[in-house]
């Protein structure tokens, strides 16, 4: 069975509802899902989701690229991910891609607000950095988020970037991205990360995996990210199955 380690399914694109979904996921042996916060606006959705089901999970953050509604505290994102459904904090980090680095001092304290309450909460952190994985790592370092553990969720970096990651205690996610033909780097990275320190996502709505590249991504679709993976490290694809869920479980120990 397979793990989405990091979706929206909360989004409006998913305005059928969870039902469909849940149905591919369990026709794909995808066996559980983590819909990921985006903002505190509609953290009550996300949260709705896993506590309706079983198989979901949910976490709690404002990602970097949120420059609207509310902005968290420590205190807040503590109390929130008290939630016996809630299992990790974020996605936070840093994003530069829109921005130049001058104008981000916003991302780069919401970022280590995220952290402590990581720390103080216990939980793990989903990473998100973009065109900053410099900044990502030193906060990290300084902020000492290797105590609370987490993921560098949709990995598009450089060896050198995930093997930093990986000192710190981190895990490395793939997503869709890996399957497709340009990822010639990002494949070598996936064959080098170890397999205990691996997970797979689709991010959906986004990033869509081959052969459904193009179209809306869904959990489902994460067993085409675990077949790459299984395919570029000359495993059997059960193999990454099971690491890849294990992985999950160890690192989101409150989904145990």
């Amino acid at each position: 069975m397979f793990i989405d380690s990091h979706c929206h399914i909360d989004f409006p694109d998913f305005s059928e509802g969870v039902a469909p979904l849940l149905a591919h996921m369990q026709a794909a042996q995808v066996s559980h899902a983590l819909c990921v916060s985006v903002n505190l606006e509609n953290f009550q959705r996300v949260l709705a989701l896993a506590s309706a089901h079983h198989n979901l999970y949910a976490s709690v953050g404002v990602h970097p690229d949120h420059d609207e509604g509310r902005e968290p505290s420590l205190e807040e994102l503590v109390e929130l991910a008290a939630h016996p459904r809630v299992v990790a904090i974020g996605e936070t980090g840093l994003d530069y891609y829109r921005l130049k680095r001058e104008e981000v001092d916003w991302q780069r304290a919401r970022f280590r607000t995220h952290i402590r309450a990581a720390r103080a909460a216990g939980k793990p952190l989903i990473i998100h950095t973009r065109n900053a994985a410099a900044d990502t790592l030193a906060i990290m370092a300084e902020e000492r988020a290797g105590e609370a553990g987490g993921v560098m969720h949709c990995f598009t970096e450089t060896w050198e970037v995930a093997e930093a990651a990986l000192q710190q205690g981190f895990y490395i996610s793939f997503s869709g991205i890996v399957t497709f033909k340009s990822a010639r780097d990002l494949k070598e990275v996936a064959r080098r990360v170890p397999l205990d320190r691996l997970l797979i996502e689709t991010d959906a709505p986004y990033l869509a995996p081959v052969p459904h590249r193009g179209r809306r991504n869904e959990p489902a679709f994460v067993r085409h990210v675990g077949e790459e993976i299984a395919a570029l490290k000359g495993l059997p694809v059960e193999d990454v199955a099971a690491a890849s869920s294990r992985n999950f479980f160890t690192l989101f120990a409150a989904a145990a």
